[in-house]
């Protein structure tokens, strides 16, 4: 995951992403909504329709995740605003170490396990430790080399995720087989997860624009969650980290499902 995260952030120019803080308001509020509104909303959501259990907290969780780093190349793989996308996606991933402990563990109180300081902990320094090798490698190599080595970087990135794709899959057809309505269950809860958060931020968003409130919409819907993967303890109920792999299904396959709804509604 470290090493992931290193190669992602390697392919992000710091320079780059303060140029594109051109509307601080816009992207300030875009933060706070998947940050703090997506969590609390999705909290109440559970709790009045009595979705409580391994599932409802999972589904919270998910709803604290920072936006997925893929979101900007799959915003502009389907027309959207790949450049908010960049800069919110990095931006939510810098500052899920002092969002979402507080909120899962504290506000909300769900049971994961560990406790709010160590949760912290944990996120800091697998977003933190990345976040530091990456600009050393930048400043040692310098922008020429990096340019000139950028599609081998981007190569092992997918060859990781690839191997991470495959890691975090692993025991899914056998519990499928073994409990397929919960499986099947969590893979449409998966699903109605991303696409409600997705909807509820492009309507939040609507008076920014068609184009920018889908992207937000897209940003919100897909969420990271390989992070808690690295961070959570092994006693964490196993339940809740399996229908974190389920939300693979929708955080790769939601961007081509919605492509032809997004063609429709942003012009």
């Amino acid at each position: 995951m470290a090493a992931l995260m290193t190669l992602v952030l390697l392919r992000v120019d710091p320079a780059q992403v303060v140029a594109y803080l051109r509307r601080p308001v816009l992207v300030a509020a875009l933060l706070a909504w998947l940050l703090l509104a997506c969590p609390l909303l999705t909290f109440a959501v559970t709790w009045l329709t009595g979705l409580d259990g391994p599932l409802g907290a999972a589904l919270v969780i998910m709803a604290t995740g920072c936006a997925a780093t893929s979101s900007p190349a799959f915003a502009r793989l389907v027309g959207l605003d790949g450049e908010v996308a960049l800069v919110v996606a990095v931006l939510s991933t810098l500052l899920i170490p002092f969002s979402a402990p507080p909120l899962a563990l504290g506000l909300l109180g769900i049971d994961l396990s560990i406790s709010i300081t160590a949760l912290t902990g944990r996120l800091a320094l697998v977003v933190g430790l990345p976040l530091i090798l990456s600009l050393v490698i930048r400043r040692l190599a310098g922008p020429k080399r990096l340019e000139h080595w950028g599609r081998a970087v981007d190569g092992a990135v997918v060859l990781l995720v690839v191997l991470y794709g495959f890691g975090i899959m692993d025991g899914v057809l056998a519990r499928l087989l073994a409990q397929p309505g919960f499986v099947l269950g969590g893979i449409a809860l998966a699903f109605a997860g991303s696409f409600a958060l997705n909807a509820a931020t492009a309507a939040a968003f609507a008076p920014t624009g068609r184009r920018l409130a889908l992207s937000a919409g897209l940003l919100s819907g897909n969420r990271n969650m390989a992070l808690y993967f690295a961070v959570l303890p092994a006693s964490t109920d196993p339940r809740i980290l399996l229908f974190f792999a389920l939300c693979q299904f929708p955080l790769f396959l939601s961007p081509f499902l919605l492509r032809p709804v997004y063609s429709r509604l942003r012009v």
